[in-house]
């Protein structure tokens, strides 16, 4: 329940410049705008290197000596997103979140993204103030420009966030914690229909500390996170900001860290919401967002910054982030232990089942299916028959086929389908044994070994499924899967046995064999919620991640092995989605990968891994696969049918509910 230390003391960027001289800085910036072209470098360096509350002075000091604004003669100087971003930094924050709100608002079509986000985040006095801002830049009333252009709890939510009455961080109610976690719960998970005036009334006004400790109540009663409860009892923008809301009260730098991610990954970047935040934020957590950002995507933003953006835009948002992590590898604890209570979070989450509904198995359905083997192939019955079957089910009809017709249904699959969709066919047909023992076997044999199949393979898979896979491998290839990949790896990577956890710790003091060999000895065989509790254990007494020891550490294959254990024990589902996500994305698919991990998840936690995929990607699983594998199509039309039936058929296993 305790606000975390970040809250009390500075953890901005952008500090007040010592012996600051306004008229100075003034004639600076006159000096580098006049003539032909402008010193933009002159300009970026000035700007990134004073407060806000320095800037407004040199605002008023300009006009002083010149007679001129400011704001108008950069706008004048400055094109594109540079300009944007300079004449952005030289606006009061009150007046740069009002002139957001503004344009979210005006024009064709409301950014709701924006509204969420700004509205979503901003504190009390923020927000009042905020208010007075746009009705002395506009001079209209905000609530009422928002009532104008916003409909339903959406609209009562953005009012209510309005209001700018939250209790006050230190305030909890200790005998309503639990009253307000039953309330929400009964308001939505415990009946028909969602009451959503509680979740309003409660999310709205409640303290941030009195409405984390309601959340954690709230996983007690409904055995899942209040996240998991808002994605499923609500909808559209309403649940967006919502969700919103819940990050902000978990953590509002790892609020901020995600909306940069999702700025910058991907195709284009969204400029507006990568200039808003680092703007922002700067002189408020920067440091705490640069450390959630680097818990939770393996990376600096510093890096994905550089990576995403070009010329003088570049160097000024690199001036406003104000370091590289990777460079320093040094960690925050408070922002470590909140990213890793998020992952606790996700994994005490209830699982929730695949996505195939073992249904009753029909016995005409079974027919028809034969048939349209026996008679030529009928794909799309094919497809529709084998991805709405349990795999038992599935072994059931193997059986059937072969009283009715004397023949091996899976030589007539071979024969009668082509490529990928024979692949992804054959591989539901298989016992889950029998299709990871062909995985393995195929990432093992021909040119070159696919380690990246066998990391996952081997970090997700339970003890009982590893021992049947070792036993399907022998029975198919007569030979141990240990013999096969030559390395003492048996598999048993999730044995459960104790340990001290300072083992870790001194692992990291060893010289580099002797490094490896204990972190071998404890990844490869310490219980998932063990490790977890490890991780978390070792940020505490080392203040260091292992993800990033790991990485600076090792090299080749051994690190990417260790590093997807660690990612598969944080959260599987995400590890899962991100191994999915990389499979379809850029030129070509890797349709291996692609059908191994929806086959051999989509009784197991493919529901899961589209949640933490579409919270990633900001696009669903289903659609992702049927644009991916359209894109696949169009490049081989030779072979457009199979691709476009692949397509068909994994878009109907993330949906089979």
């Amino acid at each position: 329940g305790k606000c975390p230390n970040w809250f009390q003391v500075f953890r901005g960027t952008i500090t007040d410049a010592p012996d600051f001289d306004p008229s100075v800085d003034a004639e600076t910036l006159y000096n580098a705008m006049k003539g032909i072209g402008s010193d933009k470098e002159a300009i970026l360096d000035l700007v990134t290197g004073r407060s806000n509350a320095q800037r407004q002075e040199i605002v008023k000091a300009y006009k002083s000596s010149y007679g001129k604004d400011l704001i108008d003669d950069l706008k004048y100087e400055l094109t594109g997103k540079f300009e944007r971003l300079i004449v952005s930094l030289m606006r009061p924050q009150a007046y740069h979140d009002a002139k957001e709100i503004h344009d979210a608002l005006k024009g064709a079509g409301t950014d709701e993204k924006c509204l969420i986000e700004v509205l979503a985040s901003r504190n009390n006095q923020q927000i009042h103030a905020l208010v007075a801002a746009y009705k002395d830049a506009y001079g209209s009333d905000l609530e009422e420009d928002i009532i104008g252009d916003t409909s339903g709890h959406f609209k009562k939510m953005l009012i209510v966030l309005l209001q700018g009455t939250r209790d006050d961080p230190g305030l909890v109610y200790p005998e309503l914690v639990e009253e307000d976690a039953q309330a929400l719960y009964d308001a939505g998970e415990a009946q028909w229909g969602t009451e959503e005036s509680i979740f309003i009334m409660l999310l709205g006004n409640r303290s941030v500390t009195h409405l984390r400790m309601v959340f954690d109540k709230y996983q007690e009663i409904a055995e899942k996170a209040i996240e998991d409860s808002i994605k499923s009892e609500l909808s559209g923008d309403f649940e967006r900001l919502m969700l919103a809301i819940v990050q902000c009260i978990r953590s509002v730098p790892m609020y901020f860290a995600k909306r940069l991610y999702k700025s910058m990954k991907g195709l284009g970047t969204q400029d507006n919401t990568l200039i808003r935040i680092m703007i922002c934020r700067s002189e408020i957590d920067m440091l705490d967002i640069r450390e959630c950002f680097r818990m939770g995507y393996e990376k600096s933003l510093y890096n994905m910054i550089k990576e995403d953006t070009s010329g003088d835009y570049k160097r000024t948002l690199l001036a406003l982030c104000g370091g590289d992590d990777d460079l320093a590898g040094e960690f925050f604890p408070e922002a470590a232990q909140l990213a890793y209570k998020m992952w606790e979070i996700s994994s005490m989450t209830k699982v929730q089942v695949g996505t195939l509904d073992p249904s009753a198995l029909h016995l005409f359905l079974t027919l028809s299916f034969c048939c349209s083997v026996y008679t030529g192939t009928d794909e799309d019955t094919i497809i529709n028959i084998v991805v709405n079957r349990s795999n038992e089910q599935r072994q059931e009809i193997k059986q059937v086929f072969k009283s009715l017709l004397g023949r091996d249904l899976m030589k007539d699959l071979k024969s009668e389908l082509s490529k990928n969709l024979e692949r992804l066919i054959i591989g539901l047909m298989l016992t889950p044994a029998e299709f990871d023992a062909k995985m393995m076997r195929k990432a093992i044999e021909g040119a070159g070994t696919d380690e990246h199949a066998l990391i996952e393979i081997l970090v997700t898979r339970t003890n009982e499924q590893i021992h049947a896979m070792n036993a399907a491998y022998k029975h198919a290839y007569k030979k141990s899967l240990e013999e096969a990949i030559q390395s003492d790896t048996s598999g048993r990577f999730c044995q459960i046995l104790t340990a001290l956890v300072q083992e870790l710790a001194n692992a990291c003091n060893e010289d580099s064999d002797e490094m490896e060999i204990k972190f071998m000895s404890i990844l490869c065989t310490r219980s998932f919620p063990h490790l977890r509790k490890v991780f978390q254990e070792f940020v505490r007494c080392s203040n260091k991640d292992i993800e990033q020891i790991i990485k600076k550490e090792m090299s080749g294959d051994l690190k990417q092995a260790m590093y997807g254990i660690v990612c598969s024990v944080k959260n599987q589902p995400n590890y899962l989605a991100n191994r999915l996500y990389k499979a379809m994305k850029g030129i070509g698919t890797d349709d291996r990968a692609l059908i191994r991990i929806m086959v051999s998840r989509s009784e197991i936690d493919l529901f899961n891994i589209r949640k933490e995929f579409k919270e990633t990607h900001d696009c669903s699983l289903h659609e992702f696969i049927q644009v991916e594998t359209m894109v696949v199509s169009s490049h081989f039309m030779v072979c457009g049918r199979p691709y476009s039936c692949l397509g068909i058929s994994l878009a109907h296993l993330t949906s089979s509910l």
